[in-house]
């Protein structure tokens, strides 16, 4: 292929200048202004949350303007602001963790819950717990319904206090060990853990004997595996994946892979892949 003309040349070398600086830029407020040094947080485009909504609604069978008022009722929670504020100044990785709370996805988590009114989650990979209180906050705005979280660090789940600790179950272990023994049934599964494919897909297998009838399975590693997607066409289910766009940060952002029945009324209980 002949080269480019050398205008065309300057014209290209120019836009990835552009590009590179506006990063540097976004890297250089991050340094200055963040202390996270992993799991970032950062707020959507208002493009991107209106796409998020469609996404609920189309996940969660649900009118787009229920969505949408989930994902406005979380953004505007002043209670979980402040026990947020509140808990991550108590917490022994404060100076890990920003205080400004920013749910990105989380919305996303959130709105599923109101929409659907799960009685049973479960969640592996704790971590702090921000994840935690937030589909707690949801819980509690149900009315109805608890989270089981687990993680292999017993510390995990410093957020975890306050009305938030009456509707979680925190369990430390193995997740697909734990999985494997458990007897309730599961209305919603989030992957949060490990992340690699083969554990990923480890983790499916162990819930997918409780799943409940019109289960959601939800994975915060869709943007870089395909094992929900897979996992999802082996066993008769729907796809769909969203993606994060990031305001004013060098993260590229993430996203939630969510499986679903194709029909609501056939159970799906799962196979191996």
């Amino acid at each position: 292929m002949p080269a480019a003309t050398p205008a065309a040349a300057a014209v290209r070398t120019l836009q990835g200048s552009r590009h590179l600086s506006n990063q540097v830029r976004a890297v250089a407020r991050w340094i200055a202004h963040s202390r996270e040094h992993t799991n970032y947080t950062f707020e959507l485009t208002d493009n991107n949350i209106d796409q998020l909504g469609w996404w609920v609604a189309a996940v969660a069978r649900v009118p787009v303007e229920d969505a949408r008022r989930y994902i406005n009722e979380a953004q505007d929670d002043r209670q979980l602001k402040e026990h947020y504020s509140w808990a991550i100044r108590q917490s022994p990785r404060w100076r890990l963790a920003d205080p400004e709370l920013r749910l990105h996805k989380r919305l996303g988590w959130y709105a599923l819950i109101r929409a659907t009114r799960p009685r049973h989650v479960v969640e592996t990979g704790t971590d702090k717990g921000l994840g935690s209180i937030v589909m707690a906050a949801a819980l509690l705005r149900n009315g109805t319904g608890k989270l089981t979280t687990m993680d292999i660090n017993a510390h995990a789940g410093d957020l975890i206090s306050g009305p938030y600790a009456d509707v979680v179950d925190a369990k430390v272990g193995d997740s697909v060990q734990l999985l494997r023994h458990m007897s309730e049934p599961v209305d919603m599964f989030l992957h949060d853990s490990l992340h690699t494919s083969e554990h990923e897909t480890l983790e499916f297998n162990a819930v997918a004997g409780q799943l409940s009838t019109g289960a959601l399975v939800l994975s915060d590693y869709a943007h870089a595996s395909l094992a929900l997607s897979r996992w999802s066409e082996c066993n008769g289910r729907g796809y769909l994946f969203f993606a994060e766009e990031p305001v004013d940060h060098w993260f590229p952002g993430e996203g939630i892979g969510a499986s679903f029945p194709i029909y609501a009324s056939s159970k799906k209980t799962g196979r191996d892949i």
